[in-house]
């Protein structure tokens, strides 16, 4: 990735707001269509809840009126307080309180699903997404950058959408319901009621538009620390050999304070809305208290109504202080989803030709034509390469540092395309094979060995995923590691740690060689593949190495110019180009650039 392990990642100067707010909203709601049906229920149960739960203090108030003019009549001798009636009254209201209950929980049911279905699809869609995009993407990003859409957007929007669809169904619904029975009990005292609701408003939107930029800054930088945390421990041990801590630190708190800070104040205004609408609606019920006061001594109301009408007004405020807290959650929701969007709508590899050609019983002779390419068109690394390898050939590719070597791996593995030129096996272009397809034919060893958490005979059979343990066990043999694996506690069922940190670099090695020699490809790509063995085993891998090779094309990259002494072409690159091509007496007569390279390496071993 061109990055070392104290590298901080991409810092951005400052938060920005959501580059398309509706856009991505309205993203997120195609992508959610397909839960149509849920969503239907989830809001017939809400509004069912709502309404069940709204009704309670129309009834509660008149349970009220009845005690008192019960009470009063009892005080004048014109009767009493009627229980039974009082008591079938709070039944019904028990009975719709439990109906709301049950509705809610329904209703919360549903959605939990709704949202736990997104969140898989989102992933299951990212996770594919991965292997369809150029390796170009992976390397201009950081791991943690990656990771933290799979992860922390992701889990947003799970954590978003089970809370704040809900709450917006509900709440509109009570503020509908509250305000139709608040205007049923008094016009007046509902008018009062809803004047408080401009200045709710306008603190409201203040308030979002601060804390939008908060939330987004928020989002980014999260995925920053992340990069930086996954960066410095997987090279934890370069940091530590190299005294960079005092660095390393310096660069996560410089992430962590801005996140501290964007997370600070995204957090505290939005926990402002809370106190803000409690405020202005304790003045609401201030000014309805009196004038209901007011009402029940003029006897336009009566006295339950006012007991009625305040919870409505309590439960009117809750309503608008929800949308408001969710409103902040939406602002979250949309960064999230911008970043998963962003993600998923990256460019792609084509992965499937028009009319592609069948591998089955195909060549492997290579060919080079004119090949130009750079990593960024204005810098042309590979200026003009041709070459042509037979079938069987074993062809070495040396140069210096940055000479091109393994860039003419990836070009030919199709990572990169080239900017001018073609490649061709079989004298197809490759670009009219299916991606997959063409990778089968390559098997590949690389001087950063991966193995993955799993056993050795899994990471083993990672080459070939149907071949037997007897196949997997012959491959082992034939790449010299068969002994070692022997030798540990339980043998090819020992599991690798997610590092591979319990095995050796050069068993590692050993382990992705017999991956290779397990994969039986046509076309053998070993980049430095021996450079982590020592040499008496180097020897040995080269002997098993030569019968692989055998009827198969091979290249083989190295800067140790004694393991390919025997190749049938030494191609000799400096600066992007073919200076030099040959086979190793051959270039050792011309005394060009090889045998300049050549010598310096025999002085420095003498």
């Amino acid at each position: 990735m061109g990055r070392g392990p104290m590298g901080g990642g991409p810092m951005g100067a400052a938060g920005e707001k959501a580059k398309d707010f509706k856009g991505s909203i309205k993203k997120l709601a195609i992508f959610m269509s397909r839960y149509k049906i849920g969503f239907l229920f989830v809001v017939i149960f809400a509004i069912g809840s709502t309404i069940f739960g709204i009704v309670g203090p129309k009834i509660l108030g008149n349970v009220t009126t009845d005690l008192f003019e019960g009470l009063m009549n009892k005080i004048n001798g014109t009767g009493g307080i009627n229980f039974n009636s009082i008591g079938r009254t709070l039944i019904i209201l028990l009975s719709l309180y439990v109906i709301s209950m049950l509705f809610s929980f329904i209703q919360g049911f549903i959605m939990t699903g709704i949202s736990q279905k997104v969140t898989y699809q989102f992933r299951k869609e990212i996770s594919e997404k991965i292997n369809r995009m150029p390796m170009n993407y992976f390397e201009t990003k950081t791991h943690g950058e990656v990771l933290s859409r799979v992860t922390n957007d992701v889990d947003t929007l799970s954590q978003s959408l089970n809370q704040s669809i809900t709450q917006i169904i509900t709440s509109v619904t009570m503020i509908i319901g509250i305000l139709y029975m608040m205007l049923t009990i008094s016009l007046t005292m509902t008018l009062v009621a809803v004047l408080t609701l401009p200045l709710s408003a306008g603190l409201i939107g203040f308030i979002i538009k601060k804390s939008q930029i908060y939330f987004m800054q928020q989002q980014e930088y999260l995925g920053h620390v992340n990069g930086q945390v996954e960066e410095v421990y997987g090279g934890h041990n370069i940091v530590k050999a190299f005294n960079g801590e005092k660095k390393v630190i310096e660069d996560f708190d410089k992430a962590n304070n801005t996140l501290y800070h964007s997370a600070w104040k995204s957090q505290f205004l939005s926990g402002m809305m809370h106190p803000i609408m409690a405020f202005v609606g304790n003045i609401g019920y201030v000014a309805v208290a009196i004038l209901g006061g007011y009402l029940v001594v003029k006897d336009r109301i009566k006295v339950g109504d006012i007991q009625s009408f305040i919870q409505y007004v309590r439960s009117f405020n809750q309503p608008i202080a929800q949308i408001a807290q969710v409103s902040a959650q939406i602002q979250q929701t949309a960064a999230a989803a911008e970043r998963v969007f962003e993600f998923l709508e990256e460019e792609e590899e084509d992965q499937v030709a028009v009319n592609p050609v069948q591998t089955e019983n195909i060549s492997s002779n290579v060919e080079f034509k004119h090949v130009k390419f750079g990593y960024n068109p204005d810098k042309i690394i590979i200026k003009d390469f041709s070459a042509q390898i037979k079938p069987g050939q074993k062809i070495a590719i040396v140069g210096p540092t940055g000479a091109g070597k393994t860039t003419m791996v990836k070009l030919l593995m199709r990572f990169y395309d080239v900017n001018e030129g073609e490649i061709l096996i079989a004298g197809h272009n490759i670009k009219n094979f299916n991606r997959g397809e063409l990778r089968q034919l390559f098997g590949m060893v690389l001087q950063d060995t991966w193995l993955f958490n799993g056993t050795i005979m899994e990471n083993i059979r990672y080459g070939k995923s149907d071949a037997t343990d007897e196949e997997v066990i012959a491959a082992a043999k034939a790449a010299h590691a068969h002994h070692f694996i022997s030798t540990l506690p339980d043998g090819y069922n020992m599991v690798l740690n997610e590092e591979a940190s319990n095995v050796s670099q050069g068993q590692k090695q050993l382990l992705t060689i017999a991956r290779a020699i397990l994969a039986d490809p046509k076309i053998l790509i070993l980049d430095e593949a021996t450079s982590s063995v020592d040499t008496r085993t180097e020897v040995r891998i080269q002997k098993a190495m030569d019968n692989l090779m055998k009827g198969r094309t091979s290249f083989v990259i190295a800067h140790r110019l004694s393991t390919i002494r025997d190749a049938d072409l030494i191609l000799v690159m400096k600066d992007g180009d073919i200076v030099e091509q040959g086979n190793h007496e051959e270039l050792l007569e011309k005394d060009g650039f090889y045998a300049s390279l050549y010598n310096s390496q025999f002085e420095q071993t003498a």
